[in-house]
């Protein structure tokens, strides 16, 4: 018995081949494994840095819900780092005795502003466990603290944590939540095979002897971005431990951007990092993206062909089972809340937006910053 299928066939389902096995290595076993231990001690020491720049509002907001973090007070020391507000910001701080206000002035030419901020805030943390949010996210529950800290004890001197978005109408909101979920399966399931290659700033934990390691933000200072991925990059190159944290519980939350050019400008600035990356990062990053971009540009080709209708329509049936399967999976185990049936056209949405976004950075590398 043999088959006559024409090589795109043969192509698309090479693709379909390489998704199953990211699905079954990586991401089912991931979605389907037990939660962390409830249990774990509680009695180290913990700074919380959040760094800001003309963030006043989301701030009073954020500063009373660390501050009722259900952890020893006396363990848990809060840094705001007001790197360059033009705002109340640092009246704000005032306000709350327990807040300690890192204040940053100016930046030196040529560095980028938030890593030189978070240098001298982490050099300000009294504690050697340091935990990482934004301004603008709040901790999804008040045993983030305690849940996040716990990663430590692996023992790891890295901790990823999952930051999600918030629910709300349009499609522009599913789609950013599906692409945090896609990313956050990818970062969290790798670093649980034991490749961690990036971190997200809203929920990270490092420990001050693992960035004095690799001297902080050195090796990519002037880089707009990557206080966060690249950081976890030189970190895990130097040896570094990482453990995963994604109970619910853990998560932070932030509000995703209301306009497809805000999400465009903050996309572009985190895709950049990428070409920093280890190879063997990009190269496993790659092959999980370009397999899926093949299968929909092959699918899209042979939309044409007349002959090939009915291999295609097996494969992509097939394809579209595996989509939902697994990434439904993955948002239950996240907590995401997207509906089941949007998952197949925010998928293709995703990826020919990824393909845009590629192009976009190679075509033009300019960034731009707060």
């Amino acid at each position: 018995m043999s088959f006559s299928f024409s090589p795109a066939i043969w192509l698309l389902l090479a693709a379909l081949l390489v998704q199953c096995f990211y699905a079954a290595y990586y991401f089912w076993p991931f979605a389907r494994r037990a939660p962390e231990p409830a249990a774990g001690p509680d009695d180290a020491p913990v700074s919380v840095l959040v760094c800001a720049h003309n963030e006043q509002a989301n701030l009073a907001r954020l500063l009373p819900l660390l501050l009722a973090q259900d952890y020893p007070a006396e363990l848990l020391e809060i840094i705001l780092i007001d790197d360059r507000s033009t705002d109340d910001t640092q009246q704000l701080a005032r306000q709350f005795p327990r807040v300690h206000l890192v204040a940053v002035t100016h930046t030196p030419a040529g560095l980028a502003p938030k890593k030189y901020a978070l240098t001298l805030g982490i050099k300000a943390a009294r504690h050697e466990r340091l935990l990482f949010t934004d301004a603008d996210c709040v901790p999804a529950t008040n045993q983030w603290v305690r849940l996040m800290q716990r990663g430590f004890a692996g023992p790891a001197e890295l901790v990823l944590g999952y930051s999600a978005y918030g629910a709300e109408p349009g499609f522009l909101n599913k789609l950013i939540r599906f692409e945090t979920l896609l990313t956050g399966a990818q970062f969290l399931s790798f670093a649980w095979r034991g490749q961690p290659y990036m971190g997200v700033g809203r929920n990270l934990g490092y420990t001050s002897a693992a960035f004095r390691s690799v001297k902080g933000f050195a090796s990519h200072i002037r880089t707009l971005s990557g206080d966060d991925d690249l950081l976890v990059q030189d970190v895990v190159a130097a040896g570094a431990r990482a453990a995963v944290v994604a109970e619910p519980a853990a998560h932070t939350l932030s509000v995703a951007e209301a306009t497809w050019g805000a999400w465009w400008r903050q996309k572009r600035r985190h895709l950049s990092a990428g070409r920093q990356y280890r190879l063997a990062d990009r190269i496993r990053l790659g092959l999980f993206v370009g397999a899926n971009l093949l299968f929909y540009g092959v699918a899209l080709g042979l939309l044409f062909s007349r002959a090939d209708w009915v291999p295609l329509t097996t494969l992509f049936l097939l394809r579209t089972g595996l989509v939902v399967g697994v990434y439904q999976q993955l948002d239950r185990r996240l907590e995401g809340q997207l509906p089941a049936g949007w998952l197949p056209a925010l998928d293709a949405a995703y990826f020919f937006y990824y393909l845009a976004l590629g192009i976009s950075l190679f075509l033009n590398r300019s960034l731009r910053w707060k």
